[in-house]
């Protein structure tokens, strides 16, 4: 079957034989570039299939996101119900430590498949998991109905913290620097721009002067949830924070709010709002044309939002 790796010549498909490891096959339909991807790729050759974010179909004819973690349930972090902070689960995410889903198919563990509401297409599906980390990170914050919500850095996960936060029922500003972006951001109900002190910040850009902004636009006593996956180190300065007295929230990935699985809520969500995939995916390439995919994806000056592979 085909798959997508990071070898010595860039960026490659290639062929390898079919997964034969115990679990559920899923024909994949469709999996998005991540910027970790992105990130993966600059390290070098990888031994592994890339792609976390995937959606497909089993042999069954069952249509499902995939979930990329395998908690194990039984260290001390998933028996206290926090499975985003699994002592394992990171090492064997698909598409990280493991086979990912940028290949014709996948074989991953049944608890992982996610089944997927009415209405959501497959093709649009691979949303699901970045949308479940814009989720975590919100019900780590605490967010509510009526909440006034700023989002600085208006990539994809920016822009999907945006996109739950209006589902919450909350008024959003974000901070855009392109125009796809900003586009994006007003289909999804967004106001372009920071305009005020606000209850709920979402970092979402990683860098120096986004945490500064943050905090800047955080109200007294307000949070600022830290959702971008940073790889290089961030200088920041406590004493605006300190003076306001911020509450600062680091959110990872996903797990389970109120007992109920976070990717599955997202699912909902997205199925409820055909608008966020219609505004963040802007580009859709054949699984041979991964080299241009990861090209694309790698230019978010030129339009750049979310890039999808299509096996």
């Amino acid at each position: 079957m085909r798959c997508v790796r990071s070898t010595e010549q860039g960026i490659d498909v290639v062929e390898v034989p079919a997964p034969e490891r115990d679990g559920v096959r899923v024909q994949v339909r469709a999996a998005s570039i991540c910027g970790t991807d992105l990130e993966l790729v600059r390290l070098g050759p990888l031994p592994f299939t890339l792609g976390h974010e995937a959606a497909g179909m089993t042999e069954l004819g069952s249509p499902v996101a995939v979930l990329p973690l395998e908690y194990c349930g039984t260290c001390d972090r998933c028996r206290a119900g926090q499975t985003a902070q699994c002592r394992s689960a990171m090492a064997g995410m698909y598409g990280l430590g493991t086979d990912g889903a940028m290949a014709d198919e996948i074989v991953v563990r049944e608890d992982t498949l996610v089944p997927l509401p009415h209405g959501l297409d497959m093709r649009d599906a691979c949303l699901v998991e970045p949308l479940a980390v814009a989720l975590h990170a919100a019900n780590r914050a605490r967010l509510h109905e009526g909440q006034t919500v700023a989002v600085v850095g208006a990539g994809t996960i920016g822009l999907l913290c945006a996109a739950v936060a209006r589902d919450i029922g909350c008024e959003v500003d974000i901070a855009a620097r392109h125009p796809a972006q900003r586009s994006a951001a007003e289909a999804i109900g967004a106001r372009i721009g920071l305009t005020g002190q606000c209850d709920v910040v979402f970092e979402a850009a990683g860098t120096d002067s986004a945490f500064a902004q943050a905090v800047d636009t955080c109200g007294r006593g307000g949070t600022i949830a830290l959702v971008a996956t940073s790889w290089r180190p961030v200088t920041v300065s406590f004493m605006a924070a300190q003076l306001a007295e911020t509450t600062l929230v680091p959110a990872i990935v996903y797990g389970h709010c109120d007992g109920l699985r976070e990717f599955d809520a997202a699912a909902g969500i997205l199925a409820r709002h055909p608008e966020i995939p219609h505004a963040l995916i802007t580009h859709r390439f054949p699984l041979d044309d991964a080299a241009e995919a990861f090209r694309v994806a790698s230019e978010r000056a030129a339009g750049a939002i979310k890039v999808v592979l299509e096996p």
